[in-house]
């Protein structure tokens, strides 16, 4: 398939006719970033002394030898992962309580004081091995924020944090996320930290220069403004970089973005499977039900936000059975949902831009795209169906690696020369998925009512997933 980068020639009644190249529209993500939206979903594991204590929040005085898991495998934590369809895991390698699951040179509050293989072991470093057996992305929560640190809430701090990232960044391989928050408590001296975000940042890309760092204002990837789970129904991926930092207080605008921002900032959606983000056996039976799954899916990845779902592991050091059957339960539904595209094999009609015709839309290559041919006040292609299909659902994927352009577009069903609108929605980025009543169609016709620039998407597709 030939790439947009290229310089195109087409024989043409004997010509030679060029392809007109397209320009980005504002910010614009990085390699990194392009790699980091095709993960979509992953895992996140919280673990530590609050496993053993009940709590959310430890308050750092906890001794480190409540932290003793008597089965940890860090293989199984894996498999699961692998299984369900994850492509990576991140894991607290340190939370606010200040204890580290490595043995830090920087901390007396680590695995080292711990029971747990008589102060000989090392969550990172296994989790790490496990992750690149099982083919996954490995990455890693530290936050600034230490209820244990005697040097916290003075000026030495920040480079007592900078040693301890050095450490995690540089002895356990690749890190595809650095995830920080915003959280600043006092430590043991009454005082609050004055985090040096500048300084924190250059450490994670001196020693991971291809990692997303994940904080209210990224760089990286955004926080979406709630831990449900859902990104706004519009949601841009651009944020005004210099204007939001970690811990910025106007939640609202991290869910839907800054439709003009500045940098390239999407958004990451967090939300545990439990009601908690530790493990705690009071919520064994509130493990979140598949359709609650399944909403949280179509409000994260379905508009165009990362899914981060955090399963936390138990005092043995394992996943429970309860909980592995719940995502092995999700990920049967992602995939009996997406398994037929009805737009496979179909007829494309669109006026297009040379070289970018709308049969790339269905190639199932994201490095072909269809666009416009003109900028005008709609612009719109027909999916024309080998007969008529029963369908619910649609997905839409925007080239984004020009930037994010729609601002609106609808949905219509065709039957007989005669359309009905069944849907309308705002921004697509890298993956929108609107639900609808079931229709029963042969041409379905996708109207951008608004975009920036010439509209340029990469993929649909059409599903039955009731």
């Amino acid at each position: 398939m030939i790439s947009r980068s290229l310089v195109f020639l087409f024989v043409l009644t004997g010509t030679f006719i060029q392809a007109q190249p397209l320009t980005p529209v504002g910010a614009t993500p990085s390699k990194s970033q392009l790699q980091w939206h095709e993960l979509q979903y992953y895992m996140f594991i919280h673990f530590g002394p609050n496993t053993f204590t009940n709590l959310e929040w430890g308050e750092g005085s906890e001794d480190p030898n409540v932290f003793n898991p008597t089965q940890l495998n860090c293989k199984q934590w894996a498999a699961t992962a692998k299984k369900a369809g994850m492509k990576g895991i991140i894991i607290t390698a340190k939370h606010h309580d200040g204890f580290c699951l490595w043995p830090s040179k920087y901390s007396t509050h680590t695995v080292r004081e711990s029971s747990w293989k008589n102060g000989n072991g090392d969550v990172l470093k296994e989790l790490s091995e496990a992750c690149k057996e099982y083919g996954l992305k490995f990455g890693v929560y530290l936050s600034p924020w230490d209820r244990n640190h005697p040097k916290y809430g003075t000026d030495e701090y920040n480079q007592v944090f900078v040693n301890m990232l050095e450490e995690v960044l540089g002895n356990y391989g690749e890190v595809f996320e650095q995830w920080f928050d915003g959280a600043n408590g006092e430590g043991l001296n009454g005082k609050k930290q004055v985090y040096d975000w500048k300084l924190f940042n250059s450490t994670v890309y001196k020693h991971q220069p291809n990692a997303i760092i994940f904080s209210d204002g990224g760089p990286g990837c955004r926080w979406v403004g709630n831990e449900n789970g859902f990104a706004g129904e519009t949601n841009w991926c651009t944020l005004n970089g210099d204007k939001v930092y970690p811990g910025y207080p106007e939640n609202k605008e991290l869910t839907t973005g800054h439709e003009d921002g500045t940098h390239w900032i999407p958004a990451e959606c967090d939300v545990s499977i439990r009601p908690g983000w530790f493990y705690s056996a009071d919520t064994d039976d509130k493990i979140k039900s598949v359709n609650k799954l399944m909403e949280i899916y179509f409000g994260s990845i379905g508009r165009g936000g990362n899914l981060l779902l955090n399963v936390p592991v138990d005092k043995r050091g394992l996943i429970t059975s309860a909980d592995s059957l719940r995502l092995m339960e999700f990920h049967n539904e992602i995939e009996k949902s997406f398994r037929h595209n009805l737009a496979k094999g179909a007829t494309m009609i669109a006026k297009s831009r040379k070289g970018y015709s709308a049969k790339n839309l269905l190639d199932g290559d994201l490095k072909t795209s269809w666009a416009a041919e003109n900028v005008q006040p709609s612009n719109n292609f027909i999916i024309q169906l080998s007969k008529q299909e029963r369908f619910n659902c649609i997905e839409l994927q925007e080239d984004i690696a020009l930037g994010q352009r729609v601002k609106s577009f609808t949905v219509e069903v065709g039957n007989n020369g005669k359309w009905k609108k069944i849907i309308e929605g705002t921004t697509i980025g890298f993956k929108r998925i609107l639900e609808f009543e079931i229709q029963k169609a042969s041409q379905i016709r996708v109207v951008i009512i608004e975009s920036k620039e010439l509209p340029v998407l990469n993929e649909i597709g059409v599903y039955l997933t009731k």
